[in-house]
């Protein structure tokens, strides 16, 4: 039952190309059955009146069934006529007003409803004005228009013209409207489709990018186990996995990767600040074979929102993995400074191997961990780097100027 009067609530049909179709079956039924409805109270008139009794009922059945099969068709098919249904509608309702010439008296085909005859062919253009051939449609119309002015034959004069040539110009204006009231919603349909498809593909890469970011850094760390290495290390990567895992554990839950309970500043995290050199420090323990050198007194009394400081708590493990992992480094030096107006800036430097930025593809730690994530909340990212010379990875608070920040995306994707 429920699935029934679904079937008929127009304002519950979803806006994509097939919701728009399917309200176009309702709304062609609905103007032909209605252009029906008021046929009927004048057709024993019509038999009475006309000198081919007989030959008008039939005819009027016709124009009657004609209306209710194509009101049945298109609800079935859930969209209006073909090419094809449309040539026959348009021959019909020609036909029907050829065939008026003959079964109405002269001074019946004009301003009754006897004479069903122009308003049938009006309900036709109306209904098949979203026919997608655009010579049908043009064709059909004025098809329509000459059977019209032999239908007249000579009814049309003296006062009469005025209503005769009213009439042509309504068949002219509706079906001009309807044509660009049916292509424009379906413009309008096509273009709900392709956005939905686009936020769909934008949703799909958002969470290829999530999945990248919250597993790169336990890949690197597994990746790293696996390698051979003295029982203090291992042990010292044995307890950023647990961090990891806990991350990954939320992400697969369905949590935001900074927002979840498992995170290192809890379900709360949004509304806390985080004492930020304390938590470089923290980070800095865990890589103690890396040797590194943390000045951080500059920026001692810093403190930032806990989000931000769980993409930076992030990003810093990135760096130092990819220096564990690549650079070969002998010293890594942390420096955190804080300016008077509370602007601060983190440094990264190691003496390790370098790369060349202009030639090495920047892999998903430095392109999303990294400068992607932190730059997508509004901070600045700087990496600079050469063979046999060390990486420094500079970030700063506040957003790049706009040069600054296009400088910046061309060495993101040169990286």
């Amino acid at each position: 039952m429920s699935g029934r009067k679904g079937l008929w609530r127009v304002a519950g049909l979803p806006t994509t190309k097939a919701g728009v179709e399917r309200a176009f079956s309702y709304f062609i039924a609905g103007v032909r059955l209605g252009t029906v409805a008021q046929m009927v109270p004048a057709v024993h008139i019509g038999v009475a009146t006309s000198p081919y009794g007989v030959a008008y009922l039939a005819s009027w059945a016709a124009a009657a069934c004609a209306a209710v099969v194509v009101s049945v068709v298109t609800l079935v098919r859930r969209r209006p006529l073909g090419a094809a249904g449309s040539a026959a509608d348009f021959a019909l309702a020609c036909f029907l007003l050829l065939l008026g010439s003959v079964l109405l008296e002269p001074g019946e085909r004009l301003g009754t409803w006897v004479a069903y005859q122009p308003a049938y062919a009006l309900s036709v253009i109306i209904t098949d004005g979203g026919v997608r051939s655009r010579t049908l449609w043009a064709g059909g119309l004025l098809g329509v228009i000459v059977c019209y002015a032999v239908y007249l034959g000579g009814d049309a004069r003296g006062d009469t013209t005025a209503t005769a040539i009213g009439n042509v110009l309504t068949f002219v204006v509706y079906a001009l409207v309807v044509r660009m009231f049916f292509g424009f919603t379906r413009r309008i349909a096509h273009d709900a489709d392709a956005s939905r498809a686009r936020a769909a593909e934008l949703a799909r890469r958002e969470e290829e990018r999530r999945a990248q970011v919250m597993m790169h850094n336990g890949v690197a760390l597994m990746r790293l186990l696996t390698e051979p290495g003295t029982d203090a290390s291992r042990s010292r990567l044995i307890d950023q996995a647990e961090v990891e895992l806990q991350r990954m554990r939320s992400y697969l839950r369905g949590q935001a990767p900074d927002r979840d309970g498992t995170t290192a500043y809890g379900a709360a995290g949004a509304n806390l600040t985080v004492a930020f050199a304390a938590m470089i420090e923290r980070v800095c323990d865990r890589f103690a074979d890396l040797h590194v050198d943390a000045l951080l007194d500059l920026g001692a009394d810093l403190r930032l929102p806990a989000t931000q400081a769980e993409a930076l708590q992030r990003a810093l493990e990135s760096l130092l993995l990819n220096v564990r992992a690549h650079a070969r480094a002998d010293t890594v030096v942390v420096h955190l400074d804080q300016g008077t107006d509370g602007s601060w800036t983190l440094t990264v430097r190691d003496d390790g191997v370098g790369f060349d930025p202009a030639s090495v593809t920047a892999g998903v730690g430095l392109r999303e961990v990294v400068m992607g994530e932190l730059r997508r909340r509004g901070l600045r990212v700087e990496i600079e780097s050469a063979p046999n010379e060390g990486t420094t990875v500079t970030i700063s608070s506040g957003s790049a100027p706009a040069a600054a920040r296009a400088t910046l995306d061309a060495s993101t994707d040169a990286v």
